[in-house]
């Protein structure tokens, strides 16, 4: 397992790690995330009680004046990974609009900050983890089959 792991650590393909809780997915990523050069870490699950619109703005950023508080242009977690990679914890938490925006990020590497009509390239290897069975969640229509596919 370990040689395997060392083996996709090294590709910069999005990938996606699955299993029960307390089995260690954190730790399959960490060895892709050491090498990146800008290593966030956000967990889903810490934030899916955090509304929609505001997770929105932790991933993708915002412009000034973009809503009541954006007082300056912020960017987003993708922006700060540019170049590196970014660990999404409990993937499977997130609602189905959000896995859309995403799938832009995965197909197109790019993003909307909120209130921008410009999208920002962006080059970000996307480690996925969740301790759900996600072929289960995919037949009852709360996960998106094309995250697996590659077409929205």
């Amino acid at each position: 397992m370990f040689r395997a792991i060392e083996k996709a650590s090294a590709v910069q393909a999005t990938a996606f790690i699955s299993g029960e809780s307390g089995t260690g997915k954190e730790l399959v990523a960490a060895p892709s995330i050491t090498r990146a050069r800008a290593p966030p870490r956000l967990s889903c699950r810490q934030l899916r009680w955090i509304p929609e619109s505001l997770l929105e703005s932790e991933l993708f950023g915002y412009v000034k004046g973009a809503f009541t508080g954006a007082f300056e242009t912020r960017a987003g977690f993708f922006q700060t990974a540019d170049g590196g990679t970014i660990f999404l914890d409990e993937i499977s938490e997130t609602s189905l609009s959000m896995q859309v925006k995403l799938l832009r990020v995965l197909q197109d590497k790019e993003v909307y900050m909120i209130a921008s009509r410009r999208s920002q390239r962006v080059d970000v290897r996307i480690l996925a983890s969740t301790n759900k069975n996600i072929l289960d969640l995919v037949k009852k229509g709360v996960f998106r089959k094309t995250f697996f596919t590659g077409s929205t």
